[in-house]
């Protein structure tokens, strides 16, 4: 996926938290490289952000047969017609959700685990539901033996988020809806924020910001185009 718009978003001090999986990286250097190319150089500012970027391990996440690519700005396919975010992508999101550790996080789509691990590593209490079992399973298994095992799963269908724990500091969609949810927009902490990509599969997509700024009511900005996998649904909830 590809983002042709860039916001900004307040900084603030890093987190401190533990550096996942083991001590002996082959990849640091590329890692550092994606960084700074491609996470501050295409104009992410959040130091917190980006510290997590330089932390988590994306090789971890990615097909062996793509380990090569593992720190390439682009996207990765990870089966079932999915993908795991370009990495400015993910910093963007991240970013501008302007969350604090402690705060609670919904994620759509947990695909391979990856964006959910970066928000763990900021100290974030996430949620993250996948609608295709195999892919839930597998990042469960991968989050854990990484050390992310404060990390709520659950294999279901996003369009609906996670009633029972709401509401949310933000919410995360890594897929793309035709039109926003309005039970993810429910589920916000007045004063929270939506980050969703919207747009027809195929066809042009936005970016969108979404605050609540109180009940029943939203302000939303764009920042960009993107393009996205589409969200997956059950056949049998809609």
């Amino acid at each position: 996926m590809l983002a042709l718009g860039i916001a900004g978003c307040a900084v603030r001090s890093p987190t401190v938290a533990p550096t996942p999986g083991p001590t002996d990286d082959p990849f640091v250097q590329a890692r550092q490289q994606m960084v700074e190319t491609g996470i501050i150089g295409w104009g992410v500012e959040d130091p917190a952000v980006i510290e997590a970027m330089r932390t988590v391990p994306r090789h971890e996440f990615v097909p062996s047969e793509y380990l090569d690519l593992a720190y390439a700005n682009q996207p990765l396919p990870i089966g079932y017609g999915q993908t795991i975010s370009q990495p400015y992508i993910v910093a963007l999101m991240t970013q501008e959700l302007d969350v604090q550790p402690g705060d609670r996080v919904l994620e759509i789509g947990t695909g391979s685990g990856y964006q959910a691990a970066v928000l763990a590593q900021l100290g974030i209490e996430v949620y993250s539901i996948e609608i295709i079992a195999d892919l839930s399973q597998a990042a469960a298994e991968r989050l854990t033996a990484l050390g992310f095992v404060d990390v709520q799963l659950r294999q279901a269908d996003g369009y609906f988020g996670w009633e029972e724990a709401a509401p949310f500091d933000a919410i995360l969609v890594t897929a793309a809806p035709d039109h926003v949810p309005q039970p993810l927009l429910r589920q916000l902490k007045p004063g929270a924020v939506l980050v969703i990509p919207v747009g027809p599969v195929g066809g042009y997509q936005e970016l969108w910001r979404i605050q609540r700024t109180e009940l029943d009511t939203y302000v939303s900005t764009s920042l960009g185009g993107v393009r996205f996998v589409p969200l997956v649904r059950d056949e049998n909830s809609k």
